[in-house]
This record gives structure tokens, C-alpha cells and sequence, in this order.
């Protein structure tokens, strides 16, 4: 029996052959486009004018039917499910691919709303929510207490 004299390093340098390996395989072009499937909660972006807030968001891939939207005075709510499937022919060889899940969001607003007046969008992907303000906010006047602020 032949003694063999143990390399810790030997372990460590397998070990980040094999990451490295990983990276590699998950950063090439080909799959790019399953990095964007770890995004399970839409982007959002909301602005406020005198009248209304308005809501974006990005929902691309997914049909009208698909989605839920709840609104109540002081938040949205919104549920949906993607279902996607490819299927390509190449020289006689076919590759099919799927993707779905679900996601949820729920988004507080800074201001009371209507929401018995709230109009959609759905455009190239992009869902656009109109949330008309509560006439109480549109109203709404806050008075300034000069007598305890220290200059």
C-alpha cells in the first residue's frame, strides 16, 4: 500500500473549477433570458398630479385574462400568472420551452382615492392604472402652528 500524502488545496481548486463552471454556464447568451424569470414581482413606478396617481406596471408576457386587480381607498392589489411556451423547428430538431408562475404585489398609495373611478390600460406589456383622488384630498388644506417652531 503507497502512502499518499494529502493536498487540502487540491479540494479547493476543484471545488472552484466547479463554480466557475456554473457562472459560465449561467451567464452565456442562451440564458439570459431565464435570468429574467427570477423577477417574480412586477417593476412599478407611480406618480401623483393634482387630480390623480397614476400606476405603471411592467407585465409583459402575460394575457388581460391573467390578471387580478383589486383597488381599495388606500392600496392596489395585483395577482397574476404567466404562462409562456416556445416551440422552435431547426434543422429537424424541435426545442420547446416553458415558463410560468405566479406573483403578487400590493402597493400603498399616499393618498386616499375613488377607487369606483379607477380606469386601466394594458399596452405592449405595460399596465397603466388611473386613481382618481379622494375629493377630501384634492381639498385638503393642513395649517402650519407657528407658535412651537424654534428659529
Amino acid at each position: 500500500m503507497a502512502l499518499v500524502r494529502y493536498n487540502p488545496w487540491q479540494e479547493m481548486s476543484s471545488l472552484q473549477r466547479q463554480l466557475n463552471r456554473l457562472f459560465d454556464d449561467a451567464l452565456t447568451p442562451d440564458s439570459w433570458g431565464e435570468i429574467s424569470n427570477f423577477a417574480k414581482v412586477p417593476a412599478a413606478e407611480l406618480t401623483e398630479t393634482e387630480d390623480a396617481l397614476h400606476l405603471k406596471l411592467e407585465v409583459p408576457g402575460i394575457e388581460v385574462k391573467d390578471l387580478d386587480i383589486q383597488v381599495t381607498v388606500d392600496r392596489v392589489s395585483i395577482s397574476g400568472e404567466r404562462k409562456s411556451e416556445t416551440k422552435t423547428e431547426e434543422n429537424g430538431k424541435t426545442r420547446s420551452e416553458f415558463r410560468y408562475g405566479k406573483f403578487s404585489r400590493v402597493i400603498p398609495l399616499p393618498v386616499r382615492i375613488q377607487n369606483t373611478n379607477v380606469t386601466a390600460e394594458y399596452k405592449d406589456g405595460i399596465l397603466t392604472l388611473t386613481l382618481p383622488k379622494a375629493e377630501e384630498e384634492k381639498n385638503k388644506v393642513v395649517k402650519v402652528n407657528l407658535d412651537k417652531a424654534t428659529v
